[in-house]
């Protein structure tokens, strides 16, 4: 998962990329990077790290220009090195530079193609090179700068890309390119705003950054849509492709996305609200006479719903846990020995709220089970008398392939077991998950009622649809076994 962002503006645009980018630092802490135009040139800086750390007054100076995109990077299908920050720059045709979000899942296919037929090189592991290629190659054949021949050129992504994707580039000569892709399943927002009688605009992960610089929301970019802002402002929408089943990742919500972002026409915020809703409305069905003293989140994508589940069951609500805000989201650091060590200097308990009594732990999700398991000790070891907990979201039992590290099917602690099987790994006395269906309508609401969404890592349904040997690839790729011997 990466956050992305990019802006046309009348002024220099390089200090308001870079606050949008802190705003999207949640989406990822592996890289940052900024590119902007300037008459003929294209100025890029970019790096390992937080944003705040690879990008200092000198480096800010240098990234002169009224168009820009920016990226923040945490690793899925490539590898972790700094040659795989993003965005990425090919100079033929125009000029071009690229920041995705999502991954590719036919990107051995795509870089035999584009060597051997395109002929161009790929010179990195990551799919966001192949696909800036495969897009340069598409606009090169139109044999015309217009935003006519680029939304051509996106046609022909749609046509050889399959994966969930969300991607702005910067073209010289015209300006800022978005699109998404035909399924929606990666998010992307539009917003404007108007600065001196003038408009410009922004597309961006979250609509999160567009509140912050003041960007109006006007709408999600549309599945398989093109965006074409020129240089001078000028806004262009095409439908590029004929969209396929609307099917947004619904970890989106779950986990990843600030809960003061809308996505979709959803508010994040609510749609946790409404997931607490649901399963405190399950504990109630299955234990009707609950023997709970206080819900406890275990922060901070699990305060919404925590909060609303102490109101469904009457009970007290408490915030257990002091969360050390210097050490990263733990889901997204890049090997297990990484994330079990963080989870002890990130959390600490307050044991006047667990001493003597019976504790219900929420959680957004369970993934691997490692911090689960040693926040249910934590609770213990704090004097709990007993230690309950409920998932937000159901068994996350088979990999994302769109875009989230999600690894391999055999790292997933609920894959292959059952529910009171995951209890007695993660040490609890009750684990309740949330059910699926009650997940999807908590995120869907009563007014949008969207249809489908991308639910892969709950129910193996694939919406792109998954070739042979795929997943024995992607073990290889994601694994934390594999991970450590790509950094040995």
């Amino acid at each position: 998962m990466c956050g992305i962002i990019g802006i046309v503006g009348h002024n220099e645009v390089a200090g308001l990329l870079y606050d949008g980018l802190t705003v999207l630092q949640h989406r990822g802490q592996d890289a940052a990077g900024i590119a902007t135009a300037n008459g003929g040139r294209i100025h890029v800086h970019k790096g390992n790290g937080l944003v705040r750390d690879v990008f200092d007054e000198t480096a800010m100076q240098l990234l002169r220009g009224r168009v820009g995109i920016a990226h923040c990077r945490y690793p899925t299908a490539g590898s972790e090195g700094s040659d795989e920050a993003q965005p990425f720059y090919v100079n033929s045709p125009y000029g071009i530079a690229l920041a995705h979000n999502g991954n590719l899942i036919n990107t051995d296919a795509l870089r035999r193609e584009v060597f051997e037929q395109d002929r161009r090189n790929i010179n990195t592991e990551s799919d966001s090179e192949v696909l800036l290629n495969v897009f340069a190659h598409e606009l090169d054949v139109q044999r015309a700068l217009t935003p006519e021949s680029v939304f051509r050129a996106i046609e022909g992504v749609h046509r050889r890309c399959v994966g969930g994707y969300a991607v702005v580039a910067m073209v010289l000569g015209l300006g800022l390119v978005a699109f998404r892709d035909p399924h929606g399943i990666r998010p992307l927002v539009l917003g404007r705003r108007e600065v001196d009688g003038q408009e410009e605009y922004a597309v961006a992960s979250e609509s999160v950054a567009l509140d912050l610089l003041g960007f109006e929301r006007l709408r999600d970019v549309h599945p398989g849509e093109g965006i074409v802002v020129t240089a001078r402002g000028e806004l262009h929408t095409r439908q590029c492709i004929e969209p396929k089943k609307r099917a947004p990742c619904i970890f989106e919500f779950v986990y990843f996305a600030r809960p003061d972002s809308m996505m979709d026409e959803i508010s994040v915020h609510k749609a946790r609200m409404r997931m607490g809703q649901k399963l405190g409305e399950k504990i109630l069905r299955l234990r009707p006479d609950h023997d709970i003293d206080v819900v406890i989140p275990i922060p901070d994508t699990s305060r919404d719903a925590a909060l609303e589940i102490a109101n469904v069951l009457g009970v007290k609500y408490r915030e257990g846990f002091i969360k050390n805000r210097y050490v990263g989201r733990t889901f997204i650091m890049p090997g297990q020995s990484q994330r079990a060590q963080s989870v002890r200097r990130k959390l600490n308990p307050i044991p006047l709220e667990f001493r003597n009594r019976v504790v219900l732990l929420v959680d957004d999700s369970i993934v691997r089970g490692t911090t689960s398991r040693q926040i249910v000790q934590m609770a213990r070891d704090a004097g709990a008398r007993k230690v309950y907990l409920a998932s937000a979201a159901p068994p996350v039992r088979y990999p994302n392939i769109y875009g989230i590290d999600m690894p391999s099917a055999d790292e997933l602690v609920a894959h292959g077991r059952t529910e009171e099987e995951v209890q007695t790994l993660l040490g609890c006395d009750w684990l309740i998950y949330q059910d699926l269906k009650d997940l999807e309508e908590a995120v869907s609401g009563p007014k949008q009622r969207m249809e489908h969404f991308d639910s892969s890592c709950f129910n193996g349904e694939y919406v792109t649809g998954v070739e042979p040997g795929y997943f024995e690839r992607i073990r290889q790729l994601r694994s934390d076994e594999a991970k450590k011997t790509r950094r040995a």
